[in-house]
């Protein structure tokens, strides 16, 4: 099995720099190839606005039309996100004005998995939306395999993640969940250096056929279910450099945990949980007090099954 990734890591491993604008550019006129930019947000209104026009500024333009449209979905802020999104460019789009038939639940890949009613691009790049010091060629980055390598269905960034001033540090689910789980389960997948990383792009026909976990375990699921999809040789990675955003507080990485391990294990198994929540524990004034949180068991299933999004496409 080692064998396998290295021979994939040597095939399907690249730096943003492998593929210049210009030419991922010109790819795209040629072929025609429409993108989407996803932000899915949550009360980012200190990141979004930079964010959204970093990629209007570079990659929106006469002379560089790589991204068609920007979405950002909005999923319940309290704060200025929307408008702040919307005065950078974007287009924002409620959470809960998608599908209003189906109630939105609660999670990142809930926002993910209807960001595909609302936008129309051939290929759909998903960007977090609470990055600092944002580049565009996390999007350029992940996008140009796509243009250029038909054989190439999904990309992941990759890259740096410090916490803090320690460089490498952050990823600490990653670490501690997610990779033990790949390695022991999904050994293919082993070669992905940021297989949880919010910064990855698609192609359209190859989303629309997986279901969606809906809280924080959606970039394991979609990541296994692509391997089962179209095979190991179809991802890839891109290096894109230091990802810099904010990090999660100790007992919200716990309940992002174990997301993660229900999602691999209904993987697994297709099993019943017998307990889906988890107990941490916060001092009080009489010692240690237990909360209980759900731990996200629902899924969406893929977009091509609903009967919206066919009259989505075919509009």
């Amino acid at each position: 099995m080692l064998e396998e990734v290295e021979r994939w890591l040597s095939r399907r491993s690249w730096s943003a720099a492998d593929r210049p604008l210009d030419r991922i550019t010109a790819a795209k006129r040629r072929s025609g190839t429409t993108v989407s930019v996803v932000l899915p947000a949550l009360d980012e209104e200190a990141t979004v606005g930079e964010i959204v026009a970093a990629i209007r500024r570079e990659l929106m333009t006469e002379d560089v039309p790589l991204v068609d449209e920007l979405v950002v979905i909005d999923s319940g802020s309290t704060d200025r996100t929307a408008e702040v999104a919307a005065a950078a460019g974007a287009r924002v789009v409620h959470r809960d004005a998608i599908l209003p038939r189906i109630p939105a639940l609660p999670g990142k890949g809930e926002v993910l998995w209807r960001s595909l009613l609302v936008t129309t691009g051939d290929i759909v790049c998903f960007v977090d939306a609470d990055l600092k010091e944002f580049d565009a060629g996390f999007v350029s980055g992940i996008v140009g395999p796509l243009l250029t390598d038909p054989d190439v269905d999904f990309v992941k960034a990759m890259y740096d993640r410090p916490l803090g001033s320690a460089a490498g540090q952050g990823g600490r689910v990653t670490e501690l969940v997610a990779r033990p789980l790949l390695n022991l389960h999904w050994p293919q997948l082993a070669g992905f250096v940021q297989p949880l990383g919010g910064e990855y792009a698609a192609r359209r026909s190859l989303l629309e056929r997986l279901p969606f976990p809906v809280g924080y375990g959606v970039e394991l699921g979609l990541l296994v279910d692509a391997l089962h999809t179209v095979g190991l040789d179809a991802l890839a990675q891109v290096d894109v450099g230091v990802r810099k955003h904010r990090h999660q507080d100790g007992q919200a990485l716990g309940r992002m945990a174990a997301a993660i391990y229900r999602t691999a294990q209904l993987r697994l198994s297709r099993a019943h949980l017998v307990r889906p929540s988890l107990t941490q524990f916060e001092r009080g004034e009489d010692g240690f007090v237990p909360r209980t949180y759900p731990v996200d068991t629902e899924e969406r299933p893929p977009m091509r099954e609903i009967s919206e999004y066919a009259v989505h496409r075919a509009a």
